[in-house]
């Protein structure tokens, strides 16, 4: 089996791992090494230079011993299998890398032999990447639960960001769809990677306190920092039969208790029949898009489980977003006076976000604020607009002020986002290396291959002693060739 063979069957099975984060630190170039990491993401993101950046998404291999009910590779299953060398993936992503189709690498895998042999062989891809390419882009690493300690350590000293999948949101769960795995094998690597980041941190920062060197003896770079982006975790949702209140409860104490970055949400995708799965259940994409609203209520806007769910109502609402319900909910609090409010009460206004809310917070300094200056701020006003008076007029234009009418008018679609050059291109289904022939060509028509060169990064060369069969696959995957003078595309 070619590389490209491997590459069609590996990166359409690691669709099922959610990746869409921002890097997480900030890792400038240097000399002598390619790549660099920026803070504005890796994962369908823009760069301050107005490239749109993203991830090699990929599986080291998709054998598997496990047999999880929902998995699309479990061991029962019958589909093709395939498995990188580590070579083979260096150079790979090293290829896409120089042809500005990613910026950086999301490796997982199946469970091949055994946990601890898997992460060596992911071990030593990360290694060839470091230390032969000299690769210092944005690395994310999952780790396999039941790996040994030392290897995980190995591991989160070559990744960026690190990751151990929950799975489901109860061991009862658990125990009925992945009777291989259990709770304190996940959970325990999950605390290692946390227990390591705060112990580097803690050395580094004694490092830089207490530590003089002489300019002859000053060593010229320190080692790997472990994990620098932090971990994260995923939950697959609406495979079990626990309800939101549950999985939200669940997420604020792995935000308290291990300090992740982000828990993702997966709605549950039937690719896989067993009698103990859900049976003839849409994929519930909604539910999923909710969870991740009140997810980011709980990070970002200081809220509690309970104050956007309780046990009496155990599910999220469907027709308007946790923070809309809440102030329906609870308006007695509103309309707030934008020109007065603290920041603690704008934050709780729907359509006022952290960024909107402390602009607000700077304008209102020099200038009183209404309609237009709130507009220019960039807020969603036509959601705000219920919740606010400027300069003592309330904003609801005859609307009344009622938790039904609020209701409807927060439920209905908003109209809007009809113009800009990307509004009349709608892809259906989820991005792929491997779509249609009318996807590729809507993803190469921003191609970042387009970029003039001369730039740091339009300007990588191809090298590696398997340069030339990986260059193939590269240009194959994406249907595009360029031609030698003006990197202008032409069809393959």
């Amino acid at each position: 089996m070619d590389v490209q063979e491997k590459l069609e069957i590996l990166a359409d099975a690691a669709k099922y791992d959610v990746a869409c984060t921002s890097s997480g630190l900030q890792r400038g170039s240097k000399a002598g090494y390619v790549g660099n990491a920026l803070g504005a993401g890796c994962c369908h993101s823009f760069t301050p230079d107005g490239r749109c950046i993203s991830l090699l998404k990929v599986l080291m291999t998709n054998v598997c011993v496990y047999d999880c009910a929902y998995c699309v590779n479990r061991c029962s299953n019958e589909v093709p299998r395939a498995a990188f060398t580590p070579e083979e993936l260096a150079d790979l992503t090293m290829a896409f890398y120089r042809r500005n189709y990613i910026e950086g690498l999301f490796l997982s895998s199946g469970v091949i032999g055994s946990p601890d042999h898997t992460t060596e062989l992911m071990i030593r891809t990360l290694q060839l990447l470091r230390d032969h390419h000299r690769f210092r882009g944005y690395i994310h690493a999952k780790a396999v639960p039941g790996t040994s300690p030392e290897l995980i350590d190995r591991l989160g000293h070559l990744a960026d960001r690190m990751s151990v999948n929950l799975e489901l949101p109860s061991q009862t769960s658990l125990s009925l769809l992945c009777p291989q795995k259990t709770k304190q094998r996940i959970i325990a690597p999950m605390r290692q990677i946390r227990d390591n980041m705060a112990q580097d941190r803690e050395s580094r920062g004694i490092s830089r306190r207490s530590t003089t060197y002489l300019p002859s003896t000053r060593p010229k770079e320190r080692g790997r920092a472990f994990a620098p982006a932090g971990q994260s975790t995923q939950m697959i949702i609406g495979a079990t039969p626990e309800t939101d209140f549950q999985i939200l409860n669940l997420s604020q104490a792995l935000y308290k208790t291990l300090q992740l970055k982000r828990v993702f949400f997966s709605a549950y995708l039937p690719v896989s029949s067993d009698e103990r799965l859900p049976q003839n259940v849409g994929v519930q994409l909604n539910r999923e898009h909710r969870l991740y609203q009140a997810d980011w209520l709980l990070r970002y806007y200081k809220f509690d489980v309970s104050e956007i769910i309780s046990a009496s109502a155990p599910n999220l609402e469907m027709d308007v977003d946790p923070k809309a319900a809440w102030a329906v909910n609870h308006l007695d609090l509103f309309p707030v006076e934008v020109n007065t409010a603290p920041l603690e009460v704008l934050l709780r206004v729907p359509g006022i976000g952290p960024r909107g809310a402390r602009l607000i917070l700077r304008a209102r300094r020099t200038t009183c604020l209404r309609e237009g200056e709130l507009r220019k701020l960039g807020i969603a006003f036509k959601r705000a607009r219920y919740f606010i008076t400027c300069n003592g007029k309330y904003q609801g234009n005859g609307v009344e002020f009622c938790p039904d009418t609020l209701r409807a008018q927060l439920a209905s679609p908003i109209e809007g986002g009809r113009h800009g050059a990307r509004s009349g291109k709608v892809l259906p289904g989820q991005l792929s290396l491997f779509g249609s022939e009318v996807g590729r060509a809507a993803i190469g028509a921003g191609d970042k291959a387009t970029m003039p060169a001369g730039g740091a990064i339009g300007a990588r060369q191809l090298q590696g002693p398997a340069a030339a069969e990986v260059a193939a696959v590269a240009d194959g995957v994406f249907g595009w060739q360029h031609a030698l003078q003006g990197r202008q595309k032409v069809p393959a």
